[in-house]
């Protein structure tokens, strides 16, 4: 199977899976346009090291992986919910990728303060009301000219007008909102 069928079976089965356990969130993947967009902005970044913020069924870490796969970076992402999470691990694994990406289950608020170092990309895609937490602590660890990313900006801005307004207007972040699908994502880089 070619790597792009795998994306969509790992996206196909993680909907079947959703379907059928309603205790999933609503929504558990991010649009194939999304990953497209996020494995480019790794790859033209050349970012090597970098943190996810809600992996869900590691949709959008195989399509970082992909583009870590070409800098010779590392992804670390954190998934709240341990079913998730040990699924999100299997399927990075099937893809290949296990070498790149690491799937941390647990709280990310408590599991990413462990986490050493800086990161050169953020991408953020958990609890929408707490974004504006997310970015308050992981800001200080993301060096100058790194880029975070949040998912859903466009669709579900009414839960994170606090976020949307500090990216907009922290004179730290140049910040632009994009939409490789209707659901948005906001791009902001560090340039102070």
């Amino acid at each position: 199977m070619s790597v792009r069928g795998f994306v969509f079976f790992v996206f196909f089965v993680s909907f079947v899976v959703f379907v059928r356990d309603r205790s999933c969130i609503v929504h558990a993947q991010t649009a194939e346009e999304d990953g497209r967009f996020l494995r480019v902005m790794i790859v033209t970044s050349g970012a090597r090291r970098v943190l996810e913020i809600g992996g869900a069924f590691g949709y959008s870490a195989i399509w970082m992986g992909l583009g870590l796969r070409q800098t010779g970076g590392r992804l670390t992402s954190i998934e709240y919910d341990s079913a998730r999470a040990q699924m999100a691990a299997e399927n990075i694994r099937k893809a290949g990728l296990a070498d790149i990406v690491t799937v941390i289950s647990g709280d990310a608020f408590k599991e990413a303060p462990k986490l050493e170092g800086a990161f050169d990309f953020v991408f953020l895609d958990a609890w929408k009301r707490d974004y504006k937490r997310f970015l308050d602590l992981m800001l200080p660890r993301l060096e100058q000219r790194g880029l975070f990313l949040a998912h859903n900006v466009v669709n579900k801005q009414v839960e994170m007008r606090d976020f949307l307004d500090a990216i907009k207007n922290d004179p730290r972040l140049f910040t632009t909102i994009v939409t490789p699908s209707a659901e948005g994502m906001s791009v902001s880089v560090r340039i102070k």
